[in-house]
């Protein structure tokens, strides 16, 4: 059954991802990723949007977002259909780039808010491409860190605001909660492979 369309809502805080059809690939390079990233700028300053926490990966994205209006499916809708036409110009190619709709989780509370963020950035140490979620590119870890250079389309505030401490402190103290998320991660990540190591042996 296809999933029942949730009504968006203003001032919502959605954590959404998108896949690649038959969760194949979406991105192919570098300037691929580039252009996504540019290209959900311009649909944040067109919508209204405040994105926290984002995360590319091969075949899918995640981001937290904030939105004043009730247009989370307007944005997103808009994201999917203009880089699947970036990438079937670019690469001649034709059909859908995007499985089903995308997905989104309503961020309800603070707590929830900074799981979510963490959860997102924390994507390629559980698909076991690091360990440690600074050595990722293509994440809004080391802009949040301050470590890289910010997009303009991301805010870091409300996450380091969550920890207090101020401007010199909080990004101390989000890097100790996302290095804690790594070593549950890890954890979990190394039990499944030795879960199918013995049963491939059985």
């Amino acid at each position: 059954m296809p999933r029942a369309l949730r009504p968006p809502i203003e001032n919502g805080i959605y954590h959404v991802t998108a896949r690649g059809n038959r969760k194949a690939d979406i991105y192919f390079d570098v300037a691929d990723r580039q252009y996504f990233l540019q290209l959900v700028g311009r649909v944040v300053e067109r919508c209204g949007w405040m994105v926290h926490a984002y995360c590319l990966m091969t075949n899918h994205y995640h981001l937290v977002v904030a939105t004043p209006a009730a247009n989370i499916s307007t944005g997103m809708q808009r994201v999917n259909s203009m880089y699947a036409s970036w990438v079937n110009w670019r690469y001649d190619l034709c059909g859908h780039l995007f499985g089903d709709r995308f997905d989104s989780q309503f961020v309800e509370a603070d707590a929830h808010f900074l799981q979510a963020c963490r959860y997102v950035v924390l994507n390629p140490v559980r698909a076991g491409i690091c360990d440690d979620a600074g050595e990722y590119r293509w994440s809004s870890y080391r802009a949040t860190l301050g470590t890289e250079l910010r997009p303009g389309f991301l805010r870091i505030g409300a996450v380091l605001d969550a920890f207090g401490g101020g401007a010199a402190t909080a990004p101390t103290l989000y890097r100790a909660f996302v290095d804690a998320g790594a070593v549950e991660a890890i954890r979990l990540r190394r039990r499944r492979a030795d879960y199918v190591t013995a049963v491939a042996a059985a």
